[in-house]
């Protein structure tokens, strides 16, 4: 019986991109703009470890796996998410070297990642479908609206546009292991529970930290900004809330939110935008 529920025109495989972004890290980068700058910086440095953990929390039921369709994309999955992890390792290094206290928001974070390594098996799996849930809602969201971008580097927008390609084409990887090994409906709400206050606490706590070496954390206009943004206008976290909330959803899967086109059309995009040799 085949398992899988990724669509079958949609490749669930590692591109081999390395982005050079030490330069541009340097500088406000997106649009010249404090908060937007700090917001996806501080949601890049928790992808080295939390994408390992995914990983890892796949790992755990791999074996138990015989739907060839299935394994291949834990193959992509794994592999998708150790690129994601390495480039994201080098855009944190970058802005390590620009002053902010990443080691220190590493540990912080490392702390916490260490104490769900020790969870039990289903937990971690579960953490891992709700964190995943997040990364592509906000993947469709980066994809579907690229004028949230407007006025970053090329090649910040480039990395922000194959890491959302990536999330959406391996979004129900995890899930199909889920559903397949363990199935508590009720254990995979309560987690993302759990997971809904972390994503947004560490976001939270590493923008304030990044805004407060910029110097911009009691700036009123800045929170103001960041605010319209999120909640007003253009309103990311706005437009993303109902597909957060979908994952309560009784008979909730992420191919319910069928984003083929866009897919197919920002790898076009992805590819034009491609340095030439």
């Amino acid at each position: 019986m085949n398992i899988s529920s990724t669509p079958d025109d949609v490749s669930v495989a590692p591109r081999h991109i390395r982005f050079d972004v030490t330069d541009e890290l340097k500088t406000l980068w997106h649009g010249n703009d404090a908060f937007r700058t700090a917001f996806f910086n501080a949601l890049s440095l928790q992808f080295p470890d939390g994408e390992q953990q995914f990983i890892n929390a796949v790992r755990l039921y791999r074996d138990r796996i015989d739907d060839p369709k299935l394994k291949e994309e834990i193959r992509g999955f794994i592999g998708q998410e150790a690129l994601h992890s390495r480039e994201h390792k080098s855009y944190n290094e970058a802005l390590k070297a620009r002053g902010y206290e990443i080691d220190k928001l590493d540990r912080r974070f490392r702390k916490h990642m260490d104490w769900v390594g020790r969870l039990p098996p289903s937990r971690q799996l579960a953490g891992t479908c709700g964190a995943e849930h997040y990364t592509a809602v906000l993947a469709n969201a980066i994809l579907r609206n690229p004028q949230w971008m407007d006025g970053a580097t090329p090649t910040m927008r480039r990395l922000w546009r194959w890491h959302a390609i990536e999330e959406t084409e391996h979004k129900s990887v995890a899930f199909d292991v889920y559903r397949h090994c363990i199935g508590n409906e009720r254990l995979r709400r309560l987690v993302f529970l759990f997971v809904t206050w972390n994503f947004f606490k560490y976001t939270f706590l590493n923008t304030c930290s990044l805004l407060k070496t910029d110097g911009k954390l009691w700036s009123l206009n800045t929170w103001l900004g960041g605010l319209n943004f999120l909640w007003g206008k253009p309103g990311v976290l706005r437009h993303c809330l109902p597909e957060f909330l979908a994952y309560f959803r009784k008979g909730f899967h992420p191919w319910q939110q069928d984003n083929r086109a866009l897919l197919r059309a920002n790898l076009r995009e992805l590819e034009a935008a491609a340095p030439r040799p």
